[in-house]
């Protein structure tokens, strides 16, 4: 919220004097000139505020000024809609301010948007935002014409989600271009749409999207009310607001699940889940949010459900190894000699007689080398940052071998882990199994195969502990839901996932008409056949 100081102004309406406070808003002042140093002084005169004076009325006898942010609106839409607009209208004789603000409110401006503001907060947060301010001498209110835009990019295929089979759109750092990627795929009425401003200095707008005849209400009032809650300065990013709204903030594990793909947000929204969209950022939230969701990915539902199922299983299998994959290897290797197969123990023992390392310091030292290695990926320019991984991986990999600091089958073992990192389809899900893998390193140096069971169990444990907007982390798998374990897993034909998510929503289970979908029990035709193809948490 701008904060106006009283003493550089003269005393409005609502200013105490004599407490030295002043009211929640002041009010406008009807003298024109006033209203205009106010708008300089508040925003240091800087270069980008606009402002035009003109004259209106049959005579041109009243001085009027628009004001703009050049950085943050249309060009066309102010010179066109606005300025034309209100030059090129015949006004009547002896029409006084308050008539010519009417007649301009109702007649003159050619925009589908246009509010009434009658207090600075309200037309300072309007101009900022992008609208142009229309003050009028002798009147005491300001209209807002909607003409916000300036330059945004352009919608293009997802970087962190892409698919072989699907849509290529993502969203981008537009907020009104990513709620119309979303209604362009739900074209109902019951989806609702509730603005909210969070942070107090960059009045970052949030868009909450849900059913209203399908999302739970109380889901909707608990989000509503923990955006409200939000109390910081500025929000950039999505991330700001995942951490200030979710219930559990010490816990690697993501409970708020996060996409850049308008059809996958689309498809939660249709379960019954409630998207965030923030303004500035690409990546919209949905809540609540379960475990299996983050094993799910949009490619699922284009293929078969043959290849969707094995897909989603080898994603299953790549996050154990991912936790346990180096941990297994220092058990057996410094503990349980006897579990490893006679030929496979003398090829390790041979292996490990140049090594002057432990088996765990050996593997730190190799997992620390590929954390590196991945993050110098990440931010080298995009023309290098392949080949410096790559290059990097094979040649430090093979000296290290060469040089015995490390044995040949921890470097494969190192090497199938950091790969299966990136099977996940969520990147936060995949950051999770990184850091837990270095604690089951260290369970396993110390306990062996006892360490790791223990770390098991307090793993699973702490997850079922989780909770995501009242909905429990592990659902359906904890509690166990039999019906939902068709799109957990697994990914079952559409035609037997007649019904949402029992965790997510209660208020509208079906989302398939009897009768429809290819089962052997149904007698239907090519066109009746088909069902939600959403990405879900758990199917019925």
């Amino acid at each position: 919220m701008i904060r106006y100081p009283y003493r550089k102004y003269n005393k409005k309406p609502g200013t105490d004097r004599k407490n030295g406070s002043s009211s929640h808003s002041l009010r406008i002042e009807a003298d024109l000139e006033t209203n205009l140093q106010q708008i300089k002084e508040l925003t240091s005169s800087s270069p980008d505020f606009m402002i035009r004076r003109f004259s209106l009325g049959l005579k041109a006898d009243v001085p009027a000024a628009i004001v703009f942010l050049d950085s943050m609106v249309k060009t066309d839409a102010v010179n066109e809609l606005v300025m034309k607009s209100l030059l090129s209208r015949p006004s009547a004789e002896a029409e006084s301010a308050e008539g010519l603000y009417s007649r301009i409110q109702t007649h003159a401006i050619e925009l589908g948007e246009v509010n009434e503001c009658d207090d600075w907060n309200s037309m300072m947060g309007q101009l900022l935002m992008g609208d142009t301010i229309i003050l009028l001498e002798g009147c005491e209110k300001a209209l807002a014409c909607g003409t916000h835009g300036g330059e945004a990019r352009a919608v293009s295929e997802p970087t962190t989600q892409t698919v072989v089979r699907g849509p290529k759109e993502g969203f981008v750092e537009s907020m009104s271009t990513n709620i119309s990627l979303v209604r362009r795929r739900i074209k109902s009425a019951d989806l609702t749409l509730e603005m909210f401003k969070v942070g107090s200095t960059s009045l970052t707008n949030v868009a909450m999207l849900y059913m209203k005849n399908i999302a739970d209400p109380s889901v909707v009032d608990e989000v509503r009310q923990r955006i409200q809650n939000i109390n910081i300065d500025a929000v950039f990013e999505s991330g700001t607001v995942e951490e200030m709204i979710q219930e559990n903030s010490s816990t690697p594990f993501p409970t708020i699940f996060n996409s850049e793909r308008p059809d996958t947000i689309s498809s939660n929204i249709m379960e019954g889940r409630v998207a965030l969209i923030i303004d500035g950022t690409p990546f919209v939230l949905v809540m609540p949010t379960v475990f299996a969701q983050f094993f799910q990915s949009s490619s699922d539902y284009s293929e078969r459900y043959h290849m969707g199922t094995v897909i989603r299983l080898i994603r299953y299998i790549s996050f154990i190894i991912l936790i346990l994959g180096p941990s297994l290897y220092i058990a057996l290797t410094t503990y349980h000699y006897e579990m490893i197969p006679t030929p496979l123990l003398i090829s390790i023992l041979a292996q490990r007689e140049s090594v002057p390392f432990p088996a765990f310091m050996e593997a730190l030292i190799l997992e620390i080398t590929f954390e590196i290695l991945r993050e110098a990926g990440i931010r080298m320019p995009r023309a290098g940052g392949q080949t410096v991984s790559v290059i990097g991986a094979l040649v430090l990999g093979q000296a290290a071998v060469e040089a015995g600091i490390v044995t040949p089958l921890l470097t494969i073992v190192v090497a199938l882990t950091g790969i299966a990192s990136f099977a996940i389809p969520a990147y936060n899900m995949a950051v999770a199994g990184r850091l837990f893998r270095f604690v089951f390193m260290i369970l396993s140096a110390f306990m062996g195969l006892y360490g790791i069971t223990l770390g098991l169990i307090a793993l699973i444990a702490h997850m079922n502990s989780l909770r995501s907007f009242g909905t429990p982390y592990m659902a359906p798998f904890s509690p166990f839901v039999l019906q939902s374990q068709k799109d957990a897993v697994l990914r079952l034909p559409f035609w037997m996932m007649r019904k949402r998510p029992i965790s997510i929503t209660s208020t509208n289970q079906k989302q398939m008409k009897d009768g429809s979908g290819n089962s052997s029990s149904d007698k239907t035709t090519p066109m009746q056949e088909g069902g939600n193809q959403g990405v879900s948490g758990e199917g019925e």
